[in-house]
């Protein structure tokens, strides 16, 4: 069933998601100094690839404050409204609810990346 969730997944607007990781990411990875941002932005690009399956935990300290308060003023707050608005589309069906929820989720994900850990859910 993940599969099948992330292959339709993709088609709903997750390539467009990742898609807009990998712009930040390239943008961030310029200059010695947003390297480490860039790759964060690689990492969360892999969520938008397939979210189904995966959670998110949020444990940070004062850096990942500061990172993300940064991260918040350049680039968080352009892709958390493009996934919301993406989530908002799609839970506008019923069959879309389940996509939409996704979207929830990485944007959230997108004002506050830093201190973040994707984990893959393993049902039993």
């Amino acid at each position: 069933m993940r599969l099948a969730g992330n292959l339709v997944w993709m088609i709903c607007g997750g390539l467009l998601s990742a898609l807009g990781w990998c712009i930040a990411g390239l943008l961030w990875s310029i200059t010695i100094v947003g390297l480490p941002v860039g790759m964060q932005c690689f990492k969360l690009a892999s969520i938008s690839l397939d979210p189904f399956g995966k959670e998110v935990t949020y444990e940070g300290g004062p850096v990942s404050f500061l990172l993300n308060v940064i991260w918040f003023l350049v680039s968080g707050l352009e892709l958390a409204l493009g996934n919301l608005l993406l989530g908002c589309i799609l839970c506008m069906t019923v069959v879309g609810i389940p996509f939409g929820m996704q979207f929830f989720k990485i944007a959230k994900l997108s004002l506050c990346p830093f201190g973040a850990e994707v984990r893959r859910v393993h049902f039993v």
